[in-house]
């Protein structure tokens, strides 16, 4: 038994020995073609600091929008599903901290024979044993050990924790999402609202108008002809309140779905022309997104995987030693199996297998995994590429539609004073009716497409915060 054990010890030692040649290369990040700095921003060099670093929490400031968003992190299915995903992920990188490790199997078995008196197993079995039946009795822990010579097991276990990592990432790009869809989907709910009450406040002048002309037609300064055209105005507006409505529930409908909630109405106490907007929106700079934006990392992450099978496929061509040992108790009789030190019995070995002929299978496996690798690379590049071109287009969104607010705001005032004035030349027969319906419908529309662009610009500042990384803290 002593022999056993010193051959053992001395098998360990030759494996530890070897256990440091490690093939594979180790992973460096691919070089990235970025811009040294967003344009259609003022941050400079020196200044690293970008709205993504900013809680959610501190980001939005409406109590209701922020209620909106606590709801969907605990209630949403994508991102309930996400979070299953990431503890199913947790739990396999705690298994690969142990793929080093022995395996360890406890064995029991009993075994009774009785072989024909007149077969050769039979007649030996009498002649020896003086016995008709032969029994055996056997308790043994067998213990099975690859030595990691190459690195393959080490690469297996870096690939579970990495995947774990990749995993809290892609959690996190989910929640980026869902923040962005709420706030954006929240925004465009009171646009909805403040275009529900435009086109109810127009219908009350379109109203006022037709009275007024039927009064003219009745003294017989107008026709017809401009009782049905004030008419038909009332009507266009009119027809857009209920649409209004049903986009209205349709929008509220989507926000329960995405907070895990059934459809129904959602209350809000607040407008689209109460909600403030950011003057400072600092984006950093490009480098520091690639380390802030979780699809980004979680790309990069996939190529550091894609990097570690490169070398375990190398390492399967490669020489693998096995240890195996086992030891226990043996007994003919069960009378005597724990009989010790006689029943007790040992078993050491050591074994070398190198691969020699497996139908270019390994090779091939070795060669797709580089080009894997490859197609890890260009992913991430594209990935960074795609997060480069949602900041910069969210930029210029942010600063043109500042401008187009600007315009849009004094073109609805313009038109305002221009339906006022429509209607007094109109009741002093200085303006025809055609006149007053077109001064109408121009500012209706001037006023229905101010409240867009008021949304648009804040769903742009949304998604700058979401292009930069925002959204997950």
């Amino acid at each position: 038994m002593k022999t056993l054990i010193k051959h053992s010890f001395t098998i360990a030692a030759i494996s530890i020995l070897l256990l440091s040649c490690r093939v594979g290369k180790n992973y460096q990040r691919p070089e990235l073609v970025m811009p040294a700095q967003f344009a259609d921003t003022t941050t400079s060099f020196a200044d690293t600091s970008s709205i993504a670093d900013i809680p959610w929490t501190e980001f939005f400031s409406d109590t209701t929008l922020k209620g909106l968003i606590s709801k969907g992190i605990q209630y949403n299915q994508d991102l309930l599903i996400a979070v299953k995903r990431l503890e199913i992920a947790q739990r396999q990188a705690r298994q690969a901290k142990l793929l080093q490790l022995p395996d360890v199997n406890l064995q029991v078995t009993g075994q009774y024979s009785r072989p024909s008196d007149n077969s050769l197993n039979g007649l030996s079995t009498q002649s020896f044993l003086k016995k008709s039946h032969v029994e055996n009795y056997n308790a043994a822990v067998s213990l099975s050990w690859e030595a990691d010579i190459w690195g393959k097991i080490k690469g297996r276990k870096e690939i579970a924790l990495t995947q774990y990592l990749q995993t809290t990432e892609a959690l996190k790009a989910v929640q980026t999402q869902l923040v962005s869809e709420i706030a954006q989907g929240f925004f465009n709910l009171l646009m909805l609202d403040k275009q529900l009450e435009i086109a109810k406040q127009n219908l009350a002048l379109n109203d006022s108008f037709l009275t007024a002309t039927k009064l003219l037609k009745d003294a017989g300064n107008v026709t017809g002809l401009a009782v049905q055209q004030a008419e038909s105005q009332k009507q266009a507006t009119a027809l857009l309140i209920p649409s209004l409505e049903q986009d209205i529930a349709l929008q509220e409908n989507a926000l329960q779905m995405l907070t895990g909630q059934l459809p129904g109405k959602l209350a809000r106490q607040t407008s689209l022309t109460a909600l403030t907007l950011r003057d400072n929106l600092n984006t950093g700079l490009p480098v520091s997104m690639v380390s802030r934006r979780p699809d980004v990392r979680s790309d990069e992450l996939a190529l550091v995987i894609a990097n570690t099978r490169v070398g375990i496929a190398q390492a399967e061509m490669y020489p693998s030693l096995n240890i195996t040992a086992s030891g226990g108790l043996e007994s003919f009789k069960a009378s005597n199996w724990f009989n010790i030190p006689g029943s007790l019995f040992g078993l050491a070995a050591g074994s070398i297998l190198q691969p020699v002929f497996r139908k270019g299978a390994l090779k091939t496996q070795f060669e797709v995994s580089k080009l894997e690798r490859e197609q890890a690379v260009i992913k991430f590049r594209q990935t960074v590429l795609q997060a480069s071109t949602e900041v910069a287009n969210a930029l210029v969104q942010t600063n043109k539609l500042k401008e187009q607010q600007i315009i849009a705001a004094s073109q609805t005032d313009t038109l305002k004073k221009a339906v006022a004035n429509a209607q007094l030349l109109f009741r002093s027969d200085l303006a025809n009716y055609l006149e007053v319906i077109t001064a109408q419908g121009n500012a209706l529309q001037a006023e229905l497409n101010l409240a867009q662009i008021q949304r648009s610009r804040l769903n742009a500042m949304v998604e700058l915060y979401r292009a930069l990384g925002g959204g997950w803290k």
